[in-house]
């Protein structure tokens, strides 16, 4: 027997909220995350902000980006990178649902 509509939507709001936490989980992701909330920026710019390698940078985009948390654009050769503040704050809401915050 599957489960009822609302109990499948449920289990994929949670595992969706795992996924933005798992993606979170790496302390160089959180500093991504710090100056990504001030601008958008090349990942160019994002590493020599943090002072790491331009393909450390793009490994953890990617990550980010799988969870819905950094949207990319491209514009020639440069790739932008800024914080997908609606898909945050939509992740925010549901985790304090989870623990009864709200």
């Amino acid at each position: 027997m599957s489960a009822r509509p609302s109990h499948k939507k449920q289990l994929q709001a949670l595992h969706n909220l795992a996924h933005t936490f798992y993606a979170l989980k790496d302390v160089v992701r959180l500093e991504m995350l710090s100056v990504l909330a001030g601008r958008e920026c090349t990942v160019n710019e994002l590493a020599a902000a943090l002072d790491k390698s331009q393909p450390l940078m793009s490994w953890h985009l990617r990550r980010l980006k799988a969870a819905g948390i950094v949207k990319i654009r491209r514009s020639g050769r440069e790739v932008y990178c800024s914080l997908d503040r609606d898909v945050l704050q939509q992740q925010h809401e549901k985790f304090q649902e989870l623990i009864g915050l709200k």
